[in-house]
């Protein structure tokens, strides 16, 4: 393989995609990370054996694709310091928040992809959405697609400002079903269930649901109401969670998070 990847960032997501490109058949060889943090720097070098330095070098000129994987209000240091070594690459950020703009400005570049990902891609059943500045070819989509298949599934959107909305929903969506596990898993206790059994029981349930969904060709309303009979116990449920406007109140808390994620984009993508 002649690609050459470069991360700016070792911490999680990139070790995910580190991961899954091994498994893939890349080299360790053809990879390089910058991690300034050293404990980062070191679990990066033990865990793939791949070369991994403190800061921005000449050796990063070498990579065909620069993978962002920095933290929003660390990336325009970050991209300052690296720009001078990466003029030829194409460039794919999963920074939450920071627009392409931004970055085209930071990198003097507009080959630029932005990513969301989310955490399942860390044992590769994430999902992630990806736009594409104009900028950028078939030949470059193609290799993005090829990178984040190690974490999972991809979606590709028209208008970048459609990734706040993914950002909501997905990005931040496995922390709200790990929020509902919690509360299923207290009443599980409540209800006279050991915590270990009802935390199996909630995981199970979430897993085997999702499993449903995907394999259905039908929306999530219908099978809801495939499994509630009236007058019946999912009933009960239902009708007290939409006597609490919980379904509303859910809506309102992702919009929250829309709008987090664009105030972040003009937070951190300044100058």
């Amino acid at each position: 393989m002649s690609e050459h990847i470069a991360f700016i960032g070792g911490g999680n997501m990139a070790s995910a995609i580190i991961s899954g490109l091994l498994g893939q058949g890349f080299q360790a060889g053809q990879i390089d990370v910058v991690e300034p943090f050293d404990e980062a720097r070191q679990k990066v070098k033990s865990s793939f054996g791949i070369a991994a330095h403190p800061a921005p070098g000449p050796v990063l000129a070498r990579a065909t694709l620069v993978v962002w994987a920095v933290k929003p209000q660390t990336f325009k240091d970050a991209a300052l310091q690296t720009r001078s070594h990466t003029a030829n690459a194409l460039h794919l950020s999963v920074a939450a928040g920071i627009t392409s703009d931004s970055i085209a400005r930071w990198l003097g570049t507009g080959r630029i992809v932005r990513a969301m990902p989310n955490t399942p891609a860390l044992i590769g059943k994430g999902i992630t959405g990806l736009f594409a500045r104009p900028a950028v070819t078939q030949a470059g989509r193609q290799a993005v697609e090829k990178v984040i298949a190690t974490t999972g599934e991809w979606l590709w959107l028209d208008a970048e400002a459609q990734l706040d909305g993914v950002t909501a929903l997905s990005g931040s969506g496995p922390a709200y079903m790990f929020y509902f596990m919690e509360a299923m898993t207290e009443a599980g206790v409540q209800m006279g269930l050991t915590r270990e059994q009802a935390h199996k029981l909630a995981v199970a349930t979430f897993i085997g649901a999702g499993e449903l969904a995907r394999a259905s060709t039908e929306p999530p309303q219908v099978l809801r109401q495939r499994v509630t009979s009236k007058g019946g116990t999912t009933y009960a449920a239902i009708t007290s969670m939409e006597d609490s406007q919980m379904k509303a109140l859910f809506i309102r808390a992702m919009h929250a998070a829309q709008v987090r994620a664009a105030e972040m984009g003009r937070e951190f993508g300044g100058g």
